[in-house]
């Protein structure tokens, strides 16, 4: 019974769908249930202690729902509320950042890593933590860029202003001569052509979502909480805000027509 349990993913919006398009790629057959906090995005310019209670509210919610694993799909969360999440529930819970830490130093050939994510991922040091505990020999620098979350969810892929704010944000990192960029939000995939584009052709795009699907097929693996079913798995998507514009959005970031969306009311999450 526990091998048919659908994976648990949560996000702080829509993003962590790029990680979950990964998931869904590395293990065809597993159900997932995907959960974005869409009525209190962004979490990168909050409070450590309000990303841990939000973190811990939508946790409730999917250990609910008899999830076997729990995968959190956002930068911010991971650098900040795993100890309390996996101190909590006696489940594989899986952070973005060590998968994403882990890749960059695999691709780096100069040793000089550069590292894009929110405001609360970049000022907890989450990457260059990570990497330089694997690798102290390495140099990482990192900037915030709390404006690339709005912009991949209002769908702005390559618009004038993609490029303005990309320019401003990424030329201090073009000039110290990164061959390595880490993408330290799920948000950011989804502007993985402008970015690239600014930085450079010849600096290393380092997606996370990636390797923590390898990272999470090896530990449902290593349990015995692979499915044994051969249909394809089945997504129940949960938010907590419905925009015009979400489904078409949401439906870049999975890269798969969506068939059905599930609002969470605040107050039951917070009850």
């Amino acid at each position: 019974m526990e091998k048919e349990k659908p994976i648990g993913v949560f996000d702080s919006g829509i993003g962590g769908m790029s990680v979950m398009k990964q998931l869904i790629s590395a293990m065809p057959n597993e159900d997932i249930v995907y959960f974005g906090d869409t009525a209190r995005v962004p979490y990168g310019s909050k409070s450590n202690a309000t990303v841990v209670e939000y973190s811990m509210q939508i946790a409730k919610f999917l250990a609910n729902k008899n999830i076997k694993a729990l995968v959190v799909a956002c930068n911010t969360v991971s650098s900040i509320a795993l100890p309390s999440l996996r101190q909590k529930y006696n489940i594989p819970i899986i952070g973005v950042i060590e998968p994403g830490a882990e890749f960059a130093l695999r691709e780096t050939k100069t040793g000089r890593i550069g590292v894009i994510g929110t405001r609360a991922t970049i000022a907890n040091n989450a990457y260059s933590k990570s990497i330089l505990k694997r690798n102290p020999k390495v140099e990482v620098f990192e900037k915030a860029c709390p404006l690339f979350v709005p912009l991949a969810e209002e769908g702005w892929l390559k618009h004038k202003a993609v490029y303005d704010i990309a320019e401003e944000y990424l030329k201090e990192l073009r000039d110290l001569n990164i061959d390595t960029l880490v993408l330290g939000c799920t948000h950011y995939p989804i502007l993985r052509e402008v970015i690239q584009e600014v930085i450079g052709k010849d600096v290393k795009l380092v997606d996370s979502g990636v390797t923590t699907a390898e990272v999470v097929r090896e530990e449902i693996d290593r349990i015995g909480f692979l499915t044994n079913s051969n249909s394809m798995g089945n997504q129940r998507i949960f938010v907590t805000d419905i925009n015009p514009n979400f489904k078409d959005v949401a439906e870049l970031f999975l890269g798969m027509k969506l068939k059905e969306i599930d609002k969470v009311d605040l107050e039951t999450l917070t009850a």
